[in-house]
Formats: C-alpha cells, sequence, structure tokens
C-alpha cells in the first residue's frame, strides 16, 4: 500500500465519541482512588459549630475566663461593670503572691444577694458555662500578705505594713481625702492581722474605704461575736489572676502594677 493510500484508509475510518470511547483502566497493583465525598453545608457548619463550643470549654476549664467587675472596691485602676480576662494557669505550679489582682470564689457570706446574682437569662447563662459571658458569685481584690504574713494598720501616716514594712500604696489605692488611713472598714485604724495560716491570702481593694474585704471580715480587738480567721482567703478559691482589663476598650490595659510589695521581705518563723 502506497503512501496516499495509508492516507486514505486513515481518513475513511469513523471517529469514536468521547462519550463512547472506553475509560482508563488503573495500573495493574494500583487500585484506583476513590473519589472524596464532601459533606453538606449544613452538616459542616454543625460541626464547626461543635468545634468551636469544645474548645471555648476547655478553654474556660484551663486557660482563660471573663469576669466582670461587681463593685466599686477596685477603683480607680477597676470601675464598677468593667469587663476583665482572668489566666487560670497562673498559679498551676505556685501561689498567688503579694501585689497580686486576683479573682477568688465567694468564701461565704462575703457577697450581698445582688453581687452574687449572675446572667439572667438563658442565653447569657449558656455563655457564662462557655466563659464567654461574666459569671457571678466572684469577687476581684488586690493580695496584701501571703502565708505567714502579718498585716499591721497603720503607722503615724496612715500606712498599712507588712511584716513590719509600711507600704506607699499611692500608684493604685485611690486617693481618699475622708479616709483616716489605709485600712479604715474595720472601724478604726490600729488592728493587726495574721500570721496568714499556710494555703490562704489577706486580700484588699484598691478602694479602701469601699471595700468589703479581709478587713471586714476579721475580729478587731476585744470583739467575741465572730469568728476568727473567716478574713483570709483559701488558695482552692482563687480561680486566677487578672491580666487584662478587656472592655471598655478606651482602658484597655493590664492592671496596676504594685511593686511596692516586692519590697516586702517574707516572714521569719
Amino acid at each position: 500500500m502506497n503512501p496516499d493510500e495509508r492516507d486514505a484508509s486513515v481518513a475513511d475510518e469513523p471517529s469514536v465519541p468521547a462519550e463512547d470511547a472506553p475509560a482508563p483502566t488503573a495500573k495493574p497493583g494500583k487500585p484506583a482512588k476513590p473519589e472524596r465525598s464532601h459533606l453538606p453545608i449544613w452538616q459542616e457548619t454543625l460541626l464547626l459549630l461543635g468545634v468551636a463550643v469544645v474548645l471555648a470549654v476547655v478553654i474556660k476549664a484551663v486557660l482563660v475566663q471573663a469576669f466582670y467587675i461587681p463593685s466599686e472596691s477596685m477603683e480607680p485602676g477597676l470601675v464598677e461593670n468593667d469587663r476583665i480576662l482572668v489566666q487560670k494557669w497562673s498559679y498551676w505550679s505556685g501561689s498567688p503572691e503579694r501585689g497580686d489582682v486576683v479573682v477568688f470564689e465567694d468564701p461565704g457570706g462575703w457577697l450581698g444577694a445582688d453581687e452574687s446574682t449572675g446572667p439572667s437569662n438563658g442565653f447569657t447563662k449558656a455563655l457564662a458555662k462557655l466563659g464567654l459571658f461574666p459569671s457571678g458569685g466572684h469577687l476581684v481584690k488586690r493580695v496584701i500578705g501571703v502565708e505567714g504574713d502579718t498585716i499591721t494598720c497603720c503607722d503615724a501616716e496612715g500606712r498599712i505594713s507588712v511584716n513590719g514594712v509600711a507600704l506607699d500604696e499611692s500608684d493604685y489605692v485611690k486617693d481618699d481625702t475622708k479616709a483616716a488611713c489605709a485600712g479604715p472598714m474595720t472601724g478604726n485604724c490600729s488592728w493587726t492581722s495574721g500570721p496568714v495560716p499556710p494555703g490562704h491570702v489577706f486580700v484588699m481593694g484598691d478602694n479602701r474605704s469601699q471595700s468589703a474585704d479581709s478587713t471586714v471580715h476579721m475580729c478587731t480587738e476585744g470583739e467575741t461575736d465572730c469568728v476568727r480567721g473567716r478574713e483570709f482567703v483559701d488558695n482552692d478559691l482563687v480561680v486566677g489572676k487578672v491580666f487584662v482589663l478587656l472592655w471598655p476598650f478606651d482602658r484597655f490595659g493590664t492592671p496596676d502594677d504594685a511593686g511596692v510589695l516586692d519590697d516586702v521581705p517574707d516572714a521569719t518563723s
């Protein structure tokens, strides 16, 4: 067959439609890959929501939780209804330190009925369970004394002393010209508390004349109708350390530092 005849023969062969062409066969020993199936959009959405809820629960349980300031007791640094974030890992390997601003559960009788009330409707209650909405029943105070410390009020300048060292607290305590000293909630400026028992802390608000803190729950000299030791907060009740003021945004930042407490020596046995 000459070249012209071969070309004519090829041209005369009928073409096979693409849809009728045989499917390519898989190579021997290599099975064909199955096609991936995709979830419907509604199922993907539910899956993502479920993952988000689980992450929120885990974060609240071990990392960060939102709270609000229930009163004016921490002014001027933290104002009533401020939203704060607490780092829950703060004391995994240690205990609260002097100067820390902490959130703790009510030891019992420290909060009034209104302050103990949490979210009021089902939606906000659910968010609170996830750590996405502030919950009630907690207090925010500053740690003044730790295990072994003795806290005394007050020197001639009205200052609190810890282990014999007078504190200059002007950087974080509210300037109240009506308060006679830095520990006025007992009704006098002459009291002593401590030593702080193991595993506990002594706490005070920065707004000293408007804070129902450890000083309110202590037994003063000559008082008999009280329970001694109720002024100390068990470390197990401490949720964590406040590390950021989240809202309002124009005051976003960290709590005022109480570096003066770094100079207090540990209690001597």
